[in-house]
C-alpha cells in the first residue's frame, strides 16, 4: 500500500539490499554481500526474509566455473521498495 513503510523492507540492511538490486537487473550475491560489507549468513538471513514476502527471487547459476547466487527484485519488490522511498519522502517532505 503506497504511503506506508514496509517493515519487510525498513530493516537498514534489506533498505539497502532493495537499493542496489533497483539499481540493476540482478546482483551477484557475493557482490551485495562485499559492497554491504554483510557475512555472508547476515545477508542469506535478509534475503530469506526478502524472498519470504515475494520480494527477492535467487537464481543459482555458474560463474568462473563456480556456483554462484544472483539475486533480483521481484515486480512486486520492486513496487513495495519504490513505494518504501516514497513513504520516507513523505516523511522528511520531499517529493
Amino acid at each position: 500500500m503506497s504511503g506506508w513503510l514496509d517493515t519487510v523492507i525498513h530493516a537498514p540492511s534489506r533498505l539497502q539490499i532493495c537499493a542496489m538490486l533497483d539499481a540493476a537487473a540482478e546482483i551477484e550475491f557475493g557482490t551485495v554481500q562485499e559492497s554491504l560489507g554483510l557475512s555472508a549468513s547476515a545477508l542469506s538471513k535478509h534475503v530469506s526474509v526478502l524472498a519470504e514476502a515475494g520480494y527477492v527471487s535467487q537464481r543459482k547459476a555458474a560463474r568462473d566455473g563456480r556456483p554462484r547466487v544472483w539475486l533480483r527484485l521481484t515486480r512486486q519488490g520492486r513496487a513495495a521498495y519504490r513505494d518504501h522511498v516514497a513513504a520516507l519522502h513523505a516523511i522528511i517532505g520531499r517529493p
